[in-house]
């Protein structure tokens, strides 16, 4: 079989190998020479290196012409160019996920509409242009999030105290957000959305001809948002029931995502589950790491079994398979006023704790990176843990960032050198290249 790979995301988090037997089939890697150099020697592929200046899509055009090629499979892991892969699919005429499919899991817009037409509740929201032309209304109190239409670790959200203060915001070209705020605001990339109360969760898994086949269920300690001002986030499972997981195979069926990885976050309100946004993909952080030691499966490696040969290489567990339950934790960088990571003090016992499974951190003088990133060995400190219960693991990454707050000047800086004014991000919530 001959497999045209986009290449973006860094091998080592993909481990394709693991997945595509490249010895047996003819698989090319089109990316970027920062991205192809993080295929490993010794494998067996072809490598075509893109400028980047222009879309996966378009230089794959430029490469050759695509509509005398053989190729049986375009794949791309990564949620920026799950698009593209989509296009050069249709142009090429073979099976995978349609455009208009893959529209579904990359415009929030269009993914809130279907969840909510099947009788979801999702939040309320709005076109940002629409609403400022009254072609739609909306009315909710409280706080309100303007945020892109897509976009994964999505840039340029904010949360605004009531909507009225987000329009105002967006008129005045006060948002933070150069993309409205200067030039020819770009009022049709844009949503309002309701914010809903509540602590988010995230579920992930394998989905092969619409049927969820492995699922894990998480709760966040922290936010997103905190992570972009300078707080650490991390997430641990939690035991899924099977009405959630009927709901998270209708959200699915809702988005005509049939096959591959999912990440889908949620409001877990009073009234119940809330639907924030799905992506056809892994979720961010450790959750690829954590859902293999939860249950043995590498969602990257069944994922594209499956959509090379249509299933997994296995019966998958239905769920967590193991005794311990794993959390992840990250700490940013990014927000710091250090140039270099000065290490953080008060958390020696945590280091030393025998519930620790990994343990990444920068030596001290390290220079820390500006970007906000989620990755072990990039961010300043990130790792994971497992404990006999869910609730232990909650506590134990609690009472880990309670430390880390109290006897820190770490984050006195971290927050200091970015402050939030009507709560400025770069997102709140998770996601991945």
């Amino acid at each position: 079989m001959k497999i045209l790979i986009l290449h973006r995301v860094p091998y080592g988090r993909i481990q394709y190998e693991r997945g595509i037997d490249h010895d047996v089939n003819d698989v090319t890697y089109l990316g970027t020479k920062e991205a192809l150099a993080t295929l490993p020697s010794g494998l067996r592929h072809q490598a075509v290196a893109r400028p980047g200046m222009r879309s996966a899509f378009e230089e794959a055009l430029d490469w050759c012409d695509l509509r005398h090629s053989q190729f049986d499979r375009v794949i791309s892991l990564s949620e920026y160019e799950l698009l593209d892969a989509a296009k050069l699919r249709e142009l090429l005429g073979i099976q995978g996920p349609s455009l208009q499919d893959v529209q579904l899991v990359r415009d929030k817009v269009l993914m809130k509409h279907a969840v909510g037409t099947a009788g979801i509740r999702i939040p309320r929201f709005a076109r940002l242009r629409a609403l400022l032309e009254k072609e739609e209304t909306v009315q909710w109190t409280g706080q309100t999030v303007l945020k892109p239409h897509s976009g994964a670790s999505s840039e340029d959200v904010v949360v605004f105290a009531s909507l009225v203060d987000a329009l105002m915001a967006v008129t005045t070209r006060s948002t933070g957000i150069p993309r409205l705020d200067e030039g020819t605001p770009a009022l049709d990339l844009y949503q309002v959305e309701e914010f809903i109360s509540g602590d988010v969760l995230h579920f992930d898994g394998l989905v092969a001809n619409g049927q969820v086949l492995t699922i894990t269920a998480s709760r966040y300690v922290g936010t997103c948002l905190g992570f972009a001002s300078g707080e650490p986030l991390g997430s641990f499972h939690f035991p899924v029931s099977a009405t959630t997981r009927h709901w998270v195979a209708d959200v699915l069926a809702a988005v005509a995502t049939r096959n591959g990885s999912f990440h889908l976050e949620a409001i877990e309100a009073q009234e119940g589950l809330v639907f924030l946004e799905v992506g056809n993909r892994v979720g961010g952080a450790d959750v690829v790491a954590t859902f293999e030691l939860a249950t043995g499966v590498h969602l990257p490696s069944e994922e594209l079994h499956i959509l090379i040969g249509g299933e997994p290489t296995r019966e998958l567990p239905p769920t967590q398979s193991t005794g311990a339950w794993h959390g992840w934790f990250v700490f940013p960088g990014h927000a710091s006023t250090e140039l270099v990571y000065q290490g953080i003090e008060g958390i020696d016992a945590y280091r030393r704790d025998p519930g620790v499974v990994r343990w990444v951190e920068l030596p001290r003088g390290h220079a820390l990176q500006r970007k906000v990133t989620y990755s072990a060995g990039e961010a300043p400190l990130a790792g994971i843990v497992a404990f006999p219960t869910a609730a232990a693991t909650q506590a134990w990454l609690r009472g880990f960032f309670s430390a880390a707050r109290a006897s820190s000047p770490y984050f006195k800086a971290a927050q200091d050198a970015k402050p939030i004014t009507h709560q400025t991000a770069s997102d709140y919530r998770l996601g991945v290249s």
